[in-house]
């Protein structure tokens, strides 16, 4: 469910698995490239995409009689779809979300707002976190990613859908930490590409990718999360590919904060949802219900909430209490 780069490569991964795939998109010229030239060149020009996958508008199609659906759409805006669709799921399907965020308004996960609207058990709400660039995974470069789920049985059915010569997923079901990581580490990207747009090197970069795996994990901790998690491709893998690749939406949103630019035009150059900023304001609610310190996070929302100086804000972060560093 989605027409986006990231809905489309999965498509691809789940087709290249042998699996037939109907995707679904709201806009009308996107399906109908799928169907007739097996492309999505709105997003991946140039690639052919798996004559497995075909297309529709239709939700009712899409939906009904499916055993395995994939969300792909901007964190704020799912739950106004699955409101519109609950009518067309099937009892016994199994959801996986492949959103990376958390729902500003209620700050729920986005597995809990998925059983929240179809009032579904959460073992038949799997989550997809890891060093997954869509730029590169369609063109079919290898690479990994963790599978969670509270049932350690679907989260393995999920891992062996999605298998592929290039695509490996391992399973677990910490199903807290493997979301809560894919949300922070959008912010941690944000930060990043500011020091980047700065003109701030790797020593820098460094810095800020180690100390907000530190935040991750204390949050995700404190929620009921693994440490390991934080250790493992939905974690520090997630964290390195979105911080430092220039295909990273985060990553570019922040760099082009750091040269400068406006809100909108930073959101312009990043050519799609910036999750990490719709993701801070209640990711820093939750940290604070805890009394947890997330010192990155809230430099970063002085820049887009507040319009605070880049630079001013990357002194602060050095600016910090001298502790002992794994307190």
């Amino acid at each position: 469910m989605g027409g986006g780069a990231w809905a489309t490569a999965c498509a691809q991964v789940l087709a290249d698995s042998g699996h037939n795939v109907l995707l679904w998109a709201r806009n009308e010229a996107v399906v109908k490239d799928i169907n007739e030239n097996n492309k999505n060149s709105k997003f991946h020009p140039g690639v052919k995409l798996s004559s497995r996958i075909t297309a529709t508008t239709s939700a009712k199609d899409a939906l009904e009689n499916k055993e395995l659906v994939f969300f792909a759409l901007p964190a704020q805006s799912l739950r106004e779809n699955l409101e519109a669709w609950k009518g067309f799921v099937s009892s016994t399907a199994i959801f996986v979300s492949l959103i990376k965020g958390i729902e500003n308004s209620t700050r729920m996960r986005i597995s809990e707002v998925i059983a929240d609207v179809f009032k579904c058990s959460e073992n038949r709400v799997a989550v997809v976190s890891g060093p997954n660039l869509a730029g590169e995974i369609i063109h079919r470069q290898p690479t990994a990613t963790t599978i969670a789920c509270t049932d350690e049985d679907v989260a393995a059915d999920v891992a062996n859908a999605m298998a592929t010569n290039y695509f490996r997923a391992f399973w677990t079901t910490d199903v807290v930490g493997t979301e809560l990581a894919g949300a922070i580490k959008n912010i941690v990207a944000i930060a990043n590409g500011i020091a980047v747009g700065l003109g701030l090197g790797e020593n820098t970069q460094s810095a800020l990718i180690t100390r907000g795996l530190a935040e991750m994990t204390r949050l995700g901790v404190a929620l009921g999360a693994k440490t390991e998690t934080f250790l493992g491709l939905a974690g520090i893998g997630d964290l390195i590919a979105t911080s430092q690749s220039p295909l990273s939406r985060n990553r570019t949103f922040g760099e082009a904060l750091g040269h400068g630019a406006t809100i909108d035009e930073a959101q312009l150059k990043a050519h799609g949802t910036v999750e990490g900023a719709k993701s801070l304001a209640p990711l820093l609610a939750i940290a604070a219900k805890y009394d947890l310190d997330m010192p990155i996070a809230a430099q970063v929302l002085r820049v887009i909430r507040d319009g605070d100086d880049a630079h001013d804000v990357m002194s602060a972060l050095l600016d910090q209490p001298i502790t002992a560093e794994h307190e």
